[in-house]
């Protein structure tokens, strides 16, 4: 007969919440994902042989624009911009492209230059 171990007072068993799929559609093209709610969009764009492509947006559950940006096969690519939760634009990056291979093919890495909007209109 097995025993099972005794736990001590100090250790709590962790149960791990499933993470809850969102709701998605496609209309006109454009893949739409929604917050938790399943009501308020969380993202909006292209999807083209699996991978982002082209102008993508998310939004917060409010509905407010979060963030918005480029895609070329799947990697973050040109200006990408943050907004605050009124919509003013609060920081600008620019995804930048680099070739890391001697035969010219441009590959996209995550490196980033970072241009702040200090405009508080």
């Amino acid at each position: 007969m097995k025993t099972q171990p005794k736990k001590s007072k100090s250790q709590k068993v962790v149960t791990k919440k499933p993470v809850p799929v969102k709701k998605s559609e496609i209309i006109d093209g454009y893949t739409i994902k929604y917050h938790a709610n399943g009501k308020t969009r969380w993202s909006k764009g292209k999807i083209v042989n699996g991978q982002t492509e082209g102008y993508w947006e998310w939004y917060r559950p409010d509905g407010t624009l979060k963030r918005s940006g480029y895609f070329d096969k799947g990697e973050p690519v040109g200006e990408w911009t943050t907004y605050d939760e009124k919509g003013n634009v609060y920081k600008v990056e620019r995804k930048k492209a680099v070739n890391t291979t001697n035969n010219n093919e441009g590959i996209f890495c995550p490196t980033e230059i970072s241009e702040t909007n200090s405009s508080t209109e």
